[in-house]
């Protein structure tokens, strides 16, 4: 039985997407695969694969002592230069050698796996050959993500302080521009009828991009858009069946975990109209480029019966696309075509 070290530090930092889909992705092979792979977590020791989660120096050193041992590292892509050019504020030559230490990290590793097939031509941007990288996207827990009776929809907006009648629309993610922050307050504020929910805060705090005016805007919101700061993910869930629809603006995205969440609670998704959405969300979700846009399709959503129940009929299926069952195949297949115990048949550094 092939043993893997899964080594990761997202979870320390509340309310990212990374460190739910580190605990989803390991509970996933834990949970399914139980017979085929030995799984340990952040254990000072050498597997057979050694799965790097996130981009912490000391793994980025232990790389070329795993292959010593005879490892296979893996390496999971989450973000390139360009996603946290809109993500956080840091110095310029700050910015250049995290850049370049990401880069050098993911090639360093025998294989990449990444959540969206769209970043495989990015990475081959970067020198990094096609053929070492795997797509495989994210999953969520049917039995920690779900949809309410709908009897418990309004004791829930009560519970959170809101109208337990009002079309709720709600957002999850880091308080950052590219998650299209903006649009969503214009879009709250040319539909006063509808009341607006963002679940999530500063992640990291200060050097987060569009830190203070982002600030200001949640010290003093528009009269119907509420901000809940970072929840814990155990309560995530009640906080998705608070809303009618789910409305992520958001401008860069790899695979959100907030959308998939989402849809296992059978909700409607409005998202931006993106590229990198095509090859993974199909036609489960609503598409629109503008804030009038968003407004437009909100209010019909609040208003057309029929239009609502084929989104929601939508995003149930999507659901059903990324079942645990075809998920876990995908990563018993991948984790069963690598190479293991090969000492110094491979290079112990790439460059």
């Amino acid at each position: 039985m092939k043993t893997i070290n899964m080594l990761s530090s997202a979870d320390k930092v509340k309310g990212q997407g990374v460190g739910s889909a580190y605990l989803e992705q390991v509970r996933l092979v834990e949970e399914e695969l139980p017979n085929s792979f030995q799984v340990c977590r952040n254990q000072f020791k050498f597997c057979d694969i050694m799965h790097y989660h996130t981009l912490d120096f000391p793994f980025f050193l232990s790389v070329p002592l795993a292959k010593l041992h005879g490892s296979t590292t893996v390496g999971y892509v989450h973000f390139l230069p360009e996603t946290v050019e809109t993500s956080l504020r840091l110095p310029w030559p700050a910015k250049q050698v995290f850049y370049a230490y990401m880069i050098q990290y993911y090639k360093s590793m025998d294989k990449l796996v990444t959540v969206n097939p769209w970043f495989i031509e990015r990475l081959a941007d970067y020198g990094i050959p096609r053929e070492r990288v795997t797509y495989i996207p994210n999953f969520v827990s049917e039995e920690a993500f779900y949809r309410m009776p709908s009897d418990r929809k309004s004791a829930l907006r009560e519970a959170y302080g809101l109208d337990p009648d009002r079309f709720t629309v709600v957002c999850a993610g880091q308080l950052q521009v590219r998650k299209g922050f903006f649009d969503f307050i214009k879009t709250a504020e040319r539909l006063p009828e509808l009341q607006f929910v963002w679940a999530g805060g500063f992640s990291f705090g200060k050097i987060t991009d569009g830190y203070d005016e982002i600030r200001q805007v949640v010290k003093n919101p528009p009269p119907n858009v509420h901000f809940l700061g970072i929840v814990p993910r155990e309560e995530m869930n009640a906080v998705y069946n608070l809303a009618d629809v789910m409305f992520l603006p958001s401008f860069e995205e790899l695979f959100p975990m907030t959308v998939l969440e989402s849809m296992n609670c059978g909700i409607p998704i409005l998202l931006r109209d993106l590229e990198l959405y095509e090859n993974i969300l199909f036609d489960y979700y609503l598409k629109a480029d503008s804030v009038e846009d968003f407004a437009n399709d909100l209010l019909r959503l609040s208003r057309d019966p029929d239009f609502y129940a084929h989104y929601a009929a939508k995003s149930s299926e999507g659901s059903r696309f990324y079942s645990r069952e075809h998920v876990a195949a995908m990563w018993k297949k991948f984790y069963n075509s690598l190479p293991t115990g090969h000492f110094f048949k491979r290079p112990l550094f790439r460059y």
